[in-house]
C-alpha cells in the first residue's frame, strides 16, 4: 500500500483528505500544533507526526519516519490579515517551508507532490498571502520535470467551515456579541465544501500524468457575501453590520487572471469542467476570458443554506 504524507494534515482540509485517502493509502498527517495533532489522529485514525515545515530538520524527520510515495502539501499560513501584519511568518511557511517539502520529496524520489493553493494566487494579486501562494505554485510547477518526482497544484476558493473562514467566525460573533460584523457584504467569493475540495485533490493524484507541471482549477460557483449574511443572520436570529475592509482584500476573486489566460486551457475530468494553468507552457487553445467570481454562476439560497447547515461542530 502506498504511503501518503499530508503536511498541514491536522487542519480542516487535511482531516477531510485523510478520511477519504485512508481507504486506498496508508495516510500520515503532520502539523506543528500537538493539540491539533492529537485531535486529528483521534478523529481520522491516521498517525499524526509533529512537524514544522519551516524547519528543514523537522520536516526531514517526518519524511524519515514515513518515507512517503505521495506528498500533499496543505500546510500554510493562510490568513490574509495575519500575513499582512507578519510577512516574515507568511514567507517562512508558504515559501521557504514549501521549498523544504519540495527539496525533500525530490531527494527521497517521491512519486508526486500536490500543492494546495488558493484563488487569491491568481492575478491581480493584492496581498502578501496571495503573493506567497503564487510563489509556491511557480516553484512546484517549475520543479516538475527536473527529477523523478512529479509536481502539480490545485487552486480553489474558500472552504466552508474551515478555520478562518467566515462561517465559524460569524458563529463566534453571534455567541459572543449577538451580532455579525462583515468587512465585505458587497464582495463575491468562490465557495466549496471540504468534501469537494478533497475530491479535487484526489482527482489531481489520479490524473497526475495529465496535469503535472500545472495548476488544476475546478470551474466553481460563487456567492455574494450579502446573500450569505442575510441567510446566516436569519438562521441565528441576529443582525449584521458592515465594518471597514481589511488591508489586502479585493471585491472579487479569480480562478484565472488576465496574465494567465494564454498559459491555460479547459479540460474535462470525470465529466467535470476544469482549467489547467501551466505557467511555463503556452496553450494551443488558450482561455480567452478572465474567470472571476463577478461572472461566475452563483449558488442558490437553498444551496447556501445547505453550506451553513454543514456546521461540523453540530455533528
Amino acid at each position: 500500500m502506498e504511503k501518503v504524507l499530508i503536511t498541514g494534515g491536522t487542519g480542516f482540509l487535511g482531516r477531510a483528505l485523510a478520511q477519504k485517502l485512508k481507504r486506498e493509502y496508508q495516510v500520515f498527517i503532520c502539523g506543528r500544533n500537538n493539540t491539533q495533532n492529537s485531535f486529528a489522529q483521534m478523529t481520522t485514525g491516521c498517525q499524526a507526526i509533529p512537524a514544522d515545515i519551516a524547519s528543514m530538520e523537522s520536516i526531514r524527520d517526518a519524511f524519515n519516519q514515513v518515507n512517503p510515495d505521495i506528498v500533499i502539501h496543505a500546510a500554510a499560513t493562510k490568513f490574509v490579515d495575519i500575513s499582512e501584519r507578519e510577512p516574515f511568518e507568511a514567507v517562512d511557511i508558504n515559501v521557504n517551508g514549501s521549498a523544504n517539502v519540495a527539496r525533500l520529496a525530490i531527494d527521497r524520489k517521491c512519486k508526486m507532490v500536490i500543492g494546495i493553493s488558493t484563488d487569491k494566487a491568481a492575478p491581480p494579486i493584492t496581498n502578501t498571502y496571495a503573493l506567497t501562494k503564487a510563489l509556491m505554485e511557480r516553484m512546484y510547477c517549475t520543479s516538475n520535470g527536473r527529477s523523478e518526482t512529479k509536481f502539480a497544484c490545485v487552486r480553489f476558493g474558500n472552504i466552508a467551515w474551515s478555520s478562518g473562514s467566515v462561517f465559524p467566525i460569524w458563529k463566534k460573533m453571534v455567541r459572543l456579541h449577538g451580532k455579525i460584523e462583515s468587512t465585505g457584504p458587497h464582495m463575491r467569493r468562490y465557495l466549496i465544501s471540504a468534501d469537494k475540495a478533497a475530491e479535487l485533490v484526489i482527482r489531481a493524484i489520479d490524473n497526475i500524468d495529465l496535469i503535472q507541471g500545472g495548476v488544476l482549477i475546478p470551474d466553481m460557483k460563487a456567492i455574494l457575501i450579502k446573500d450569505v449574511l442575510n441567510i446566516f443572520a436569519e438562521q441565528a436570529k441576529v443582525e449584521w453590520v458592515q465594518i471597514p475592509s481589511r488591508p489586502g482584500e479585493r471585491v472579487d476573486e479569480y480562478l484565472l487572471g488576465e496574465a494567465e489566460l494564454e498559459y491555460s486551457h479547459e479540460l474535462m475530468i470525470d465529466n467535470l469542467k476544469h482549467f489547467l494553468y501551466s505557467p511555463n507552457k503556452k496553450s494551443a487553445v488558450p482561455i480567452t476570458t478572465v474567470v472571476s467570481s463577478q461572472v461566475a454562476e452563483h449558488f442558490t439560497n437553498d444551496e447556501i443554506l445547505s453550506f451553513i447547515n454543514e456546521d461540523p461542530s453540530d455533528s
